[in-house]
């Protein structure tokens, strides 16, 4: 198993590792709250941390919704957080010119879901010396995984992260295959499973996208017990007035036990994880 070292958080090794955040940089008080709160909470469970922020939400389900505060104003956000509270960032990229501006602040780049298969981007990520999360697509089997890996490593990448976020379910509903983790993480990666992506009803609410919140912990308890190697989250002080996918995220006043939770399943889990392990 490759290790992904990005400040304190080691991605892939014996510690407990989330990556969190709200959903869209709202404004830079929100992210400085959510940061230093989580911040906190990682320290008292000795959790590897990393803060999570969109700079733009580009494919939005209506042209009126709210995409964030861009890529300049996005980037001095990260950047705030990344000086003033000492913890990774992570943000996700959209196009092949935002890569380097974007590479000069996060130390994760992130490649949406709908977009993990565009090969200019993925080079172009992968050639930024950063590391590179994938959301693996709602379209796509676990094992595609594999040629995605590949454009990444022949373009130079070094820390690979693959993200499972759910795969679609008829319409605006996805389900979690939890056999999709140790597949993807067979070639060798650290998998990150997102647990509130996972249970979005994209485009549900007709301008934007439902989703069952109450269901995030069942689905996090369940992947860590399966095998992976941290947890993706968004969250909220407020969902209920979050600028994007409210329904959701996870009450920033309810991680602390949820966290609390996934640690021990994560204890347990290790003393039984056999890593070098190959799916046949």
């Amino acid at each position: 198993m490759n290790i992904v070292r990005v400040k304190n958080c080691v991605i892939g090794s014996y510690k407990f590792c989330l990556i969190a955040g709200p959903c869209v940089l709202e404004s830079k008080s929100l992210a400085l709250k959510v940061a230093e709160h989580i911040k906190i909470l990682s320290e008292k469970l000795d959790i590897g941390y990393v803060f999570k922020g969109s700079f733009d939400k580009a494919n939005r389900s209506s042209i009126k919704s709210f995409r964030g505060p861009g890529l300049q104003e996005g980037l001095d956000i990260l950047y705030s957080v990344k000086k003033n509270l000492d913890v990774p960032v992570l943000t996700d990229v959209h196009c092949v010119t935002q890569v380097k501006p974007v590479s000069e602040v996060v130390d994760i780049i992130q490649i949406p879901a709908f977009l993990c298969r565009q090969t200019d981007l993925l080079v172009s990520a992968a050639q930024s010396r950063r590391a590179v999360n994938v959301k693996k697509g709602q379209f796509m089997s676990p094992w595609e995984i594999s040629n995605v890996i590949e454009k990444l490593v022949t373009s130079g990448c070094k820390k690979i992260l693959l993200t499972e976020r759910g795969t679609s379910f008829g319409y605006n509903n996805l389900v979690v295959d939890f056999r999709s983790l140790p597949v993807m993480r067979s070639y060798g990666w650290p998998v990150v499973f997102d647990g509130t992506h996972s249970v979005q009803q994209p485009g549900a609410l007709g301008k934007a996208s439902g989703g069952q919140s109450e269901f995030v912990p069942y689905l996090c308890r369940a992947a860590v017990a399966v095998g992976c190697d941290a947890i993706f989250l968004e969250v909220h002080p407020e969902p209920e007035n979050a600028l994007s996918d409210g329904p959701n995220m996870v009450r920033l006043s309810m991680l602390e036990k949820l966290l609390n939770q996934l640690v021990k399943i994560w204890e347990i889990t290790k003393k039984f994880d056999k890593t070098d392990e190959k799916i046949q």
